[in-house]
Order: structure tokens, then C-alpha cells, then sequence
């Protein structure tokens, strides 16, 4: 596919990314040392960090991803908000941000020092370091891939010209630039995308219409008739809906251990909360992001349900291109845009989309720069340098980043759908660690030598699994089976993923709480306070008017949510 730009169109590009490195620069003058380039200060009000908050998570994986899931698995990849997103970020509000910017940690890893030990902490900074480069990757693969599309180019060049872009405003600007960038992404991904979603319906014929013009689209693929339009009511059993997920594992591997997993323990996320000038700030910051996260199903995942249906009833010429035995559902996005706007249109949808890559790209990078800085170099390579040093060593840390991202995009290239190995990248990293956070804040027994091993034999229980099985009609290689003959089939990728996630978080919270019981803890009360729940005084919300206080906020937030859930069973 090649996508044909008027000269408005490149116009609206070009002044685009110039804004965005006219933001790098400006802000430059205000990054003066480590704590700026880093943490932003901790001066940002919450709305800017809630903004930041989301967009950070409004990458191309969630543009691209999301939509490409809609095609793919229909609205049952509204899970990944109402069941998978909102209850643990309103989790995260309420518990978690008074233990990670009430210690003052610079990180995720930071946060496992304080509670549990050295050896922990650098476990996790290793993980983490390999899953944001992994993250960037795929949102590197997705740009390129749009790059191609628009301009011809070579596919290896377009990834070198997306890894350069990104790199000239974080390497200026630090996680303040990274954070406002993201706000103006965040406002032009609503503006680009909305008329899609306007013109795609209205083509359709509304709700009812795509309704009815997915009914084949299920039936073709051996489903009941709305497996494509209901989220719930086909969950009873792994073959009778298209993710391939019966209710359990849907609502134990993504609802609670991928969803609490990213959410409360992925710092990337965290990183924009504890930019917040205090505490207030940062607790609310999950929660107002929670209220627009709420809608973003009509946002990104319509678009794919509209392509997939258009694609099977052939109306107006619309296709989707083959890849594998299968569609490419991450070129969704670009073909409906070219599909739909007209000059001057599409370069306002286009501009929408590369804000997603960049904010993908950029707010992983950050978040492996501070984490290789912190917790690695700065733990175990040199202790004591000056703050100018770390700075520099941020700054090419970050180039490093970039060039890692580069190889991890050519992973990504495997998969039909880049939500897919998202989620397999997740399960390997986050779901373990949200099993050693659990333990860790809620039971103050748990030990540093408990923390490490149910961390390491978590992650290895992820990899037997997924070593072992695969998705159906997939090849040996890095979609699993690659430590022999597959001892079992899933109907999905995203099915393998969630149960390698919920064996991975079984392992380590198992064998976390047996070899705790093992060994002696060598921290006291004392030094477990603030970081352990029933040590720590709690935030007393009482003297703030009810629109402030996290816990009512919540409450109404997750209401909402239920409601969403039945409207569409």
C-alpha cells in the first residue's frame, strides 16, 4: 500500500515534527541536571501529568494495536480498557502512588532496593531495561511500516529515519519534553482519529449497521453470529469467540495479572504520575486518565471492526493485505485513512498517527535511560560521579536505547498484530513482578531472598510455558514450541499470552511465599515503613472537597466501567 500525499498534506507533517523539536528545544535550557532530565523536578500539576499519564500508553501500540485487535478479535479487545486498564489504575491511584512517591524512588527497580534487596532490584532493572527496548521496537516497526507506506522508502530506512526523530527531542528535552509532547499528542490522536470514526460508521450504517455487516465475518470464521459485537456472552468456552479465551483466563490472565502487572508496576506509566508537584497530584493523576481511557474504545478499536467488515462485504473497494496465513491487521489504520480523508484530511490523520509512534517510542526510551542510569550503571559501574556525569551518561544511554529498539522492530515484523507480542513481552516481565509487589506491600514476611527467586523462577515458568505451546497454525520460533514439540495448541496468540502471564504470576507468588517462609527477614519495622501497607500512615483525604479525593474519584470511575461492561455483554 502506497498512501498518496497532496503537498497540504506534508506541509502539516513538516510543521508538525518541527513543534515537536521546537519543544525539545526550549525546554533544554530548563534541564540543568539529573533530577530535570529524569523526574521533570516533580513539579508538573496533575492534569499535565495525567495527560502525560495516558498518552505515554496512547502509543502506536495502543493506535495501531488496538485497532488491528479490533479487526482481529472484534469488541472483545474492549477488555484490554474496562477489564484491563480501569480497575488497576484506580488500584494504582488509591495504593500504590503513596508507597512510590511517598519513598521519594526514582523507579520501579529503586522501589524493590527499599523493600526487599539489591539482588531484586537489579533482576527487575534488567528485565525492565529489555522490555522497554522491546516496547520502543514494536512502535518503531509500526512507524516504519507507515513511513514505507507514505514515501516509498526502503523498510530498513524508514527505520533508521523514525529511530533518529525520536531521539533529537527526548536527547534535548529529557522526560519533561517527552511528558508535554505527549499532551499534544494526546489531543491530536482525538482530533485525527474522531472523523474516522464519523465517516467509518456512517458508511456502515451506524451501530446497527456494523452489527449486522459483522454477523458474516464470525459466521466465516466458525462463530456464533455476534461473536465480533459481544464482549461477554460468548466466553463460556476457548473456541467459541475469535481471541480464543474462555472467561477465567480472559479475566485471571488479562484482567488481573496483565492489567495490575502493567499498570502498577510498569514505570514508564509511574515515571509521569511521580513528575507531580505532590502527593495529591500524583494519586489523582491515575484516576483522571482513567475517565478519557474509558472512551478509547470508540476511538481505536471501531476503526479495526469497521476494516475487517468493510474487508469481508467488499464495499467500496476496500482490503486489507495478506500476511502470513492471515491479514496484515497493523496496516488497518493506514488504510483506512487512505480510504476515507481527502487532502489535507489525511495529513491531520497522519500526523495523529506518527504522534502515537513518538509517544510509544519516546516514553520507553526515557523510561529505559533513567532505569539504565539509575539502577545498573549507577548501582553496579560507578557509584560516585558527579551529577553532570550521570546526565551524559543519560543522554547515551538514550542513543543506545534507540539503536536496541532498532533490532527489537525486526521482531516485531513477525506478527500480523503488534498487540500480540506486546502482551507476550508483558507476560515475561510485568506479570511476575506484580505477584512480588503483591506480597511485598501486603504482607510485610516477605523476604528479599523470597522477592529474588520468585521473580527468577516466574520468569522461568513464562518461558517453559511458552517454549512448550503454541498458537494454532503458527510456526516453532519466537511465537513458542521452541523447546521441542508443542505440548499444547491455544486457538490465539493473545490466549497463549494470557495464560503464559497467569503461569508466570502462579510460580512467583508461590514459590515467593514458600521460600520466604525459608529464610529470615533482615528488615525491620522501621525500615519497612512507607513501604509495606499496614506500616504506613495512610493519606487522609478529608480535608479535600470530594472531586479531589482519590478513593470517591475512583468509586465513580469504576461504576462507570461496570456500566460499559453490561451495555455491551
Amino acid at each position: 500500500m502506497h498512501l498518496q500525499l497532496g503537498a497540504i498534506d506534508y506541509a502539516i507533517l513538516i510543521i508538525y515534527f518541527l513543534f515537536v523539536l521546537g519543544i525539545g528545544v526550549v525546554l533544554r535550557r530548563s534541564v540543568s541536571g539529573t533530577k530535570d532530565f529524569f523526574e521533570s523536578g516533580r513539579s508538573l500539576p496533575a492534569w499535565i501529568c495525567a495527560l502525560g499519564f495516558i498518552g505515554a500508553n496512547l502509543g502506536a501500540q495502543e493506535v495501531m494495536g488496538m485497532a488491528a485487535s479490533g479487526a482481529k478479535y472484534g469488541i472483545m479487545t474492549s477488555h484490554f480498557y474496562w477489564v484491563g486498564a480501569i480497575p488497576a489504575m484506580v488500584f494504582v491511584a488509591i495504593f500504590m502512588m503513596p508507597f512510590y512517591y511517598g519513598s521519594k524512588a526514582r523507579s520501579v527497580p529503586e522501589y524493590l532496593k527499599l523493600r526487599f534487596d539489591e539482588k531484586t532490584r537489579g533482576f527487575n532493572a534488567l528485565t525492565f531495561a529489555g522490555m522497554t527496548i522491546m516496547s520502543s521496537g514494536i512502535s518503531m516497526y509500526a512507524l516504519a511500516k507507515l513511513l514505507n507506506a507514505i514515501l516509498g522508502w526502503n523498510f530498513h530506512l524508514c527505520i533508521v529515519m523514525s529511530g533518529v526523530i525520536v531521539l533529537a527531542y527526548i536527547f534535548m528535552g529529557g522526560l519533561t519534553s517527552a511528558i508535554y509532547n505527549e499532551v499534544l499528542q494526546f489531543f491530536l490522536i482525538v482530533l485525527g482519529f474522531l472523523p474516522l470514526i464519523l465517516m467509518g460508521l456512517k458508511q456502515v450504517g451506524g451501530w446497527d449497521g456494523l452489527v449486522s455487516k459483522l454477523s458474516p465475518v464470525a459466521t466465516n470464521a466458525g462463530f456464533a453470529s455476534s461473536a465480533w459485537t459481544d464482549s461477554w456472552a460468548h466466553t463460556g468456552s476457548a473456541q467459541s469467540n475469535p481471541m480464543g479465551i474462555e472467561w477465567f483466563g480472559l479475566a485471571m490472565g488479562l484482567g488481573f495479572v496483565l492489567s495490575f502487572g502493567y499498570w502498577c508496576t510498569d514505570f514508564l506509566v509511574i515515571q509521569r504520575a511521580m513528575a507531580a508537584k505532590d502527593m495529591g497530584a500524583a494519586r489523582r493523576t491515575p484516576i483522571i486518565a482513567a475517565i478519557p481511557k474509558m472512551m478509547f474504545p470508540a476511538l481505536v478499536i471501531l476503526p479495526g471492526m469497521i476494516a475487517i467488515a468493510l474487508h469481508t462485504a467488499g464495499e467500496g473497494g476496500f482490503k486489507l493485505a495478506p500476511k502470513g496465513n492471515g491479514l496484515d491487521y497493523d496496516m488497518v489504520v493506514p488504510a483506512m485513512l487512505a480510504h476515507y480523508f481527502p487532502t489535507g484530511m489525511l495529513g491531520l490523520g497522519l500526523t495523529a498517527l506518527m504522534a502515537s509512534f513518538m509517544s510509544g517510542m519516546a516514553g520507553n526510551v526515557t523510561a529505559f535511560n533513567t532505569v539504565w542510569t539509575y539502577d545498573i550503571y549507577q548501582s553496579y559501574i560507578r557509584k560516585s560521579a558527579s551529577d553532570a556525569h550521570y546526565l551524559a551518561v543519560g543522554r547515551a544511554t538514550t542513543v543506545f536505547g534507540i539503536l536496541a529498539s532498532m533490532a527489537a522492530a525486526y521482531a516485531a515484523a513477525q506478527f500480523n498484530n503488534i498487540m500480540d507480542i506486546l502482551q507476550l513481552v508483558f507476560a515475561f516481565v510485568n506479570a511476575p513482578l506484580f505477584a512480588t509487589f503483591l506480597l511485598g506491600m501486603f504482607w510485610k514476611r516477605a523476604t528479599g531472598h523470597g522477592a529474588f527467586w520468585g521473580l527468577v523462577l516466574g520468569t522461568v515458568a513464562a518461558a517453559i510455558h511458552h517454549g512448550l505451546s503454541l498458537p494454532k497454525g503458527a510456526l516453532t520460533g519466537l511465537k513458542g514450541g521452541w523447546l521441542g514439540t508443542a505440548m499444547h495448541t491455544y486457538p490465539s496468540e493473545m490466549a497463549q499470552n494470557f495464560w503464559t502471564a497467569i503461569y508466570a504470576w502462579t510460580a512467583c507468588f508461590v514459590m515467593t511465599i514458600v521460600i520466604s517462609l525459608m529464610t529470615r527477614p533482615t528488615k525491620s519495622d522501621a525500615d519497612l515503613k512507607g513501604l509495606v501497607y499496614s506500616l504506613t500512615p495512610k493519606a487522609r483525604d478529608h480535608d479535600l472537597p470530594w472531586w479531589k479525593r482519590p478513593v470517591t474519584l475512583g468509586l465513580l470511575v469504576m461504576g462507570a466501567t461496570l456500566v460499559l461492561n453490561f451495555l455491551f455483554w
